[in-house]
This record gives structure tokens, sequence and C-alpha cells, in this order.
């Protein structure tokens, strides 16, 4: 057991496992090919206890902490499930509502989320403007009682299946102040564009929102008014430090898959491990995957005990995502031919690991704020 974890954490981990094992390893292959997971496992994920997991109690959630939050990060990974979006509707998109939302937003959104009735997305990138947030052109007009919200947004996670979507908007066009607005699915005048085609986490339901005339009541707004960019920077560490985990948990599932296929795969008359340079660099990665599992592992008990920076959630990011590009991409070599092969596992999850150097902010952007604190 691993210290960062409780024995609590490890019983959660035993049934995230059993779940993942049963209801998502198996099917991740036709969700590829449609490009969506069926709205029904997150249903049976939300009976099962594994949504929201850091939700109290009294709206639905399990009243768990980020280390319960880290299991079914790594449980995921284990097995390179990038299809199924629970992390962003549970760590990233819940968290917000618990931290800014009023008690009326609580009770009518977060018990629908835990029991997976309800998907939740963070609708912030726009077409063409990048990581710089505060560029973005989605407005909120005061209306009455409410907003009119006019917009597009791309590259949503979870935006085929969504229900509720967290919008970032400008109440002033030529402000770079933001303000949070939920704007639930069947409000009139928002639509879903197609689901957008990508190189890897192609089972990810990834698409365009559109807002035209969108009315939402002032009553769905989250937090106050032109606070939305704090609001949001305030939860980066945190998002940031998912993918650092995430990153950690993939290179050690993927060393044991290769260690694995090299015991058994022959070449020249004997086993791929036997030869040196096999051993060498293998021994190169588990010294790679050893630091990098510490340094995360750091990351997430200060995170526990409230003492995660933004400098030091970029660096597990950084760190997490470059290191899991690199490692991947030896282990794959060591796969030969059949490393390219989309039916082996280093295959699919090296192409999907390549998003993890763009978002949640580029790896650019994370020498940027850790360049802040030299």
């Amino acid at each position: 057991m691993r210290t960062v974890f409780r024995e609590d954490h490890e019983q959660f981990r035993e049934q995230a496992r059993r779940f993942i094992d049963k209801e998502i390893a198996p099917h991740l292959a036709d969700w590829e090919r449609a490009g969506i997971v069926p709205k029904d496992v997150w249903r049976k994920a939300g009976d099962a206890g594994l949504l929201c997991a850091t939700v109290p109690e009294a709206y639905g959630g399990s009243g768990g902490d980020f280390g319960h939050s880290a299991v079914m990060i790594e449980e995921l990974a284990r097995v390179n499930a990038t299809a199924v979006g629970f992390t962003t509707h549970s760590e990233i998109v819940a968290p917000y509502i618990v931290a800014y939302g009023t008690e009326e937003q609580k009770q009518r959104w977060l018990p629908r989320m835990a029991n997976g009735e309800l998907i939740g997305v963070i609708a912030m990138s726009e077409p063409g403007i990048g990581s710089d947030l505060r560029a973005m052109r989605t407005t909120a007009k005061r209306d009455g009682d409410g907003y009119i919200v006019n917009g597009q947004k791309t590259f949503i996670t979870n935006g085929g299946n969504a229900g509720l979507m967290v919008t970032a908007t400008k109440l002033d066009p030529q402000s770079r102040d933001l303000t949070l607005i939920c704007v639930e699915e069947e409000r009139e005048g928002f639509s879903k564009g197609r689901l957008l085609e990508k190189i890897g986490l192609k089972g990810q339901d990834t698409s365009e929102l559109f807002f035209d005339n969108v009315h939402v009541p002032a009553a769905n707004r989250l937090g106050e008014e032109n606070q939305g960019f704090r609001y949001l920077t305030h939860q980066l560490a945190w998002e940031r430090t998912i993918i650092g985990i995430r990153a950690a948990a993939s290179v050690e599932a993927l060393l044991g898959e290769t260690i694995r296929y090299t015991r058994e795969r022959v070449v020249f008359g004997k086993p791929v491990f036997d030869f040196q340079n096999t051993r060498f660099k293998l021994a190169e990665v588990k010294a790679n995957a050893t630091m990098l599992r510490a340094f995360v592992d750091d990351c997430l008990a200060r995170a526990m005990r409230g003492e995660l920076t933004a400098e030091t959630g970029a660096m597990c990011k950084l760190m997490g995502s470059e290191l899991q590009g690199k490692l991947l991409d030896e282990l794959l070599q060591l796969h030969g031919g059949y490393g390219f092969m989309s039916e082996y596992m280093i295959g699919r999850s090296w192409v999907d690991a390549r998003v993890s150097r763009i978002y949640g902010g580029t790896s650019e952007i994370m020498k940027e704020i850790i360049s802040r604190s030299l």
C-alpha cells in the first residue's frame, strides 16, 4: 500500500476495479468505434457509487477526498479507458458546483450528477483562442431576471452526452472578466454540433456547443459576476495534478504489459526480454516511472492537505505528460510492428497520451507558470 492512501481508499479501489473490469474494459473497442459511451454506463457507475467521489453525502456523493478521486483516475488509466469521461464530470464540473453553487443549485444538480442521470461539462475552449481564456467571445447579456447567452464552444469533453454545461462567458465583450453560467441541455437555442474526429481518445464524445440567444435565469449563474476567471484558476492546480496522476498510472500499467509481452515474444530463437537492450530500456522506464510516482504521490498528498499550489500543479502536469509521452514511445518500440496495431493497448495508449501535453494548459503554459516563481 502506498503511504498516500488509507485502507478505505484501497477498499474503494477494489470496488472501482471490479466495476471497470466488468462494465468498461470489455466494451472499449465498441465505444471507440461509436465515438461515444452509452449513457446507461454512467447510470451504472452512479449506482455503484463511483461518480462524484468528493461531493458531500448530503448532495448524493460519497463524501470522499482527493484520494478516492485518484483511485478512480488510476483504475481507469490502468485499462486505458480514455473513452469514459468520468473524471471531467466528477473532478472538474461537480467541484465547481460544490465550491461556488448556491444551496438550491447543489440540490438541483449534484444528486443527479452523482447517480449518473445528469452528465456535466465545463465549456471553456472556443475556436481560435487556444489557452487565452480571457480572449473568449461567448457573451451573457443581462435580460431582466436572467441572461441571454450567445457563442460557440469547441473541444468539449462529454459534449455529446452532456446535460449541464458550466459555461464561461463575458458580460461585456470588451472586458477580460469572465462569468460562469450553467446552461441545461433542454434550453431553447442551445444545440450540439457533430462529434469531433480526433487522432486519439476516439471513444470520448468530444463536440462543439452552440448558444443562440439562449435565455438562462439568473439563478443559473455560478458564483458572482465577473469572478469566473478567478474560479477557474483556483481549480486548475488540482485539474492539472489529475493529468499527472493519470500519466503515472498509465506508464506503470504499460510497463507491466510490455514486460509480459517481451517475455512471451520470441525473436531469433529467444524472448525479446533476454536481449540486453530490452532489459536496459525497461530498466530506464522503471526508474523514470518510479521517480514520477514519488513526485505525483507527493502532489496528491499536498492536495489532500489543502497545500497544492498552482506552481506544483503545473509541474505535476508538465513532468507527468512529458514523461508519459517519452516512456510510452520507448515501450511501443519494444513491441515492434505490433505496437503500431490498435488492437494492442500500447498503441492506443501512445496515441491517447499525446493530448495530455495540450489540454489543461499546454506544456509551454506550464513552463510559463513555473518560471514565474524562479
